[in-house]
């Protein structure tokens, strides 16, 4: 028995880094094939921060360029803000903004698209702002009955 026990406690490890190298492998599987995907996967790794209730939030939109294989190609600048918003809101959002950038960065594209993208210049917008939501309310009864 003590060599059963072995086994498991050796096999454990290589059970999880195979695990973790198939999700990676799944990962790879799926690059952006469009600019419209490329977009929408940096999209989805935006957070914006948590601000006050009283705070509305922002927009920002950065101007970035990629290499062939997904990098930043140069410097990311901010081309706009929100010109309502205060400053510490400002900075908390050029911060969000850069670990996105760096959290989703390198970006798996396909060979096309690598190709297409290559030092192009993309401005994208991520939007912070509150929305406040529609009521679901139905207003019927405002409207007068006629008879």
């Amino acid at each position: 028995m003590p060599r059963l026990r072995g086994m498991v406690v050796f096999g454990a490890p290589l059970a999880i880094l195979l695990l973790v190298e198939s999700s990676c492998a799944r990962a790879e599987e799926n690059p952006a094939n469009t600019v419209q995907e490329m977009i929408a996967k940096l999209k989805q790794c935006w957070k914006p921060p948590a601000l006050p209730r009283s705070s509305p939030g922002m927009e920002l939109t950065v101007l970035v360029s990629f290499t062939r294989h997904g990098e930043i190609f140069g410097h990311p600048k901010i081309v706009h803000e929100s010109p309502d918003a205060p400053d510490d809101d400002r900075l908390q959002y050029r911060l969000a903004l850069m670990k996105t950038l760096e959290s989703c960065t390198p970006m798996s594209l396909t060979d096309g698209l690598g190709d297409a993208v290559a030092g192009r210049p993309f401005r994208i917008r991520f939007d912070g702002r509150k929305r406040t939501p529609k009521p679901t309310e139905r207003t019927t009864w405002l409207i007068p009955k006629i008879l």
